[in-house]
């Protein structure tokens, strides 16, 4: 990757920017942009629709609840079915996804060890550490060994090198039913709002919200995000017990991932469901 350097620095190690990074996730903003010249209710709908199905199910289901935590057991048919819509969702392969993940409940919040962390600015944990890339959170050989339970598994591994291969078939499936207003709904559109509706989590669930465990980082419930993100935002709830497989606690938390799961474990689907511990 090239990269040059910038007068960013972490601690005594300089930062790089990434201009590849940079040129990828600017151009798709460029595109989305494109939108009101594209518009058709067809159009919107579709990203509505892959909204949901690549970022509830794909992200905060698959790559999420059922592989950073194993909140679940699912068929592995089904779990491959579903870890390829995260995939769809253009946020990293999924060994990159839950090793940067797990790396952030390891070390919550610290400026060196969380990839994401929070208290070094709202910015940074939503955006600036993806064109700010560090090797050891960014290049296979290092991140690997943070979730060897995937990288021993071939498809896994194929799916972590070649996820963004996945755009160019549903791209050509967007044209066929909707032509070009489809593509840019369907591929920039949605990629934009689920990149940073996902974002919030990482930066504004650490800044702003309510309590309802004492854990130890600034890890807050925030509504509005947890509305967004199909129930991501029940953060507290998720740093406290983060291996539960229902982000909200309370009746009103409602969480829209959580529905599928328990559609899924009716089926006979979904098998070895984390819960919360009986709380006094």
């Amino acid at each position: 990757m090239t990269t040059t350097h910038s007068a960013v620095t972490e601690g005594k190690q300089p930062l790089a920017l990434s201009w590849i990074n940079v040129a990828f996730f600017g151009t798709f903003h460029a595109l989305a942009m494109l939108a009101p010249w594209c518009f058709s209710w067809s159009a919107l709908g579709v990203t509505i629709f892959l909204h949901w199905l690549l970022g509830s199910i794909g992200i905060c289901l698959g790559y999420h609840r059922l592989l950073s935590h194993r909140s679940l057991q699912l068929p592995k048919w089904l779990e491959y079915v579903i870890v390829t819509l995260g995939a769809m969702a253009l946020q990293g392969g999924p060994i990159f996804w839950v090793a940067t993940h797990r790396l952030h409940h390891a070390h919550t919040e610290d400026e060196e060890k969380d990839p994401y962390s929070a208290r070094r600015g709202f910015w940074w944990s939503h955006m600036l550490w993806i064109f700010y890339p560090r090797s050891e959170f960014f290049d296979y050989e290092f991140y690997k060994r943070y979730a060897p339970d995937l990288a021993r598994d071939t498809f896994y591994r194929q799916l972590d090198r070649h996820f963004l291969l996945l755009q160019i078939p549903l791209g050509i499936l967007l044209f066929a039913l909707g032509g070009w207003s489809s593509v840019i709904y369907g591929i920039f559109v949605r990629s934009v709002l689920l990149w940073h509706t996902t974002w919030l989590i990482n930066s504004a669930s650490h800044i702003r919200g309510y309590r309802s465990f004492q854990v130890d980082d600034n890890s807050c419930n925030l509504w509005w995000a947890a509305i967004l993100t199909y129930g991501e935002g029940w953060h507290n709830n998720h740093h406290a017990y983060p291996n539960v497989a229902k982000a909200g606690l309370h009746w009103w938390e409602v969480d829209m991932t959580w529905w599928t799961i328990k559609i899924l474990q009716n089926l006979g689907l979904a098998k070895k469901v984390v819960m919360f511990p009986t709380l006094k």
